[in-house]
């Protein structure tokens, strides 16, 4: 599942890169659903884990940017939340 947000995240991110040289956009966007599908496949394997927050991100291969999510291990489902810059702050996005 998917917050309405990270369309918008992505496509911000992916038109950013594009802007910068052509085909980058679509290489973070690439990146970004290997991602997800990782998270299709271990949620919990090589995430990071916020200290007091059910909240945990993982990084693309080469690009500054984290995916951030909930996992809710009962219903085991995944929630995607957002895809930050890096240098932004997990549980704010500031």
């Amino acid at each position: 599942m998917f917050n309405p947000r990270v369309e918008d995240d992505v496509l911000q991110a992916a038109a950013w890169y594009e802007s910068k040289r052509p085909g980058l956009g679509d290489a973070l966007i690439d990146e970004l659903i290997a991602v997800w599908r990782s998270l299709g496949e271990n949620p919990l394997l090589g995430a990071r884990k916020h200290p007091s927050r059910n909240l945990r991100w993982r990084f693309p291969e080469r690009f500054p940017y984290r995916v951030l999510y909930e996992v809710d291990e009962v219903s085991r489902t995944v929630v995607v939340l957002a895809v930050l810059h890096a240098a932004r702050h997990p549980a704010t996005g500031a």
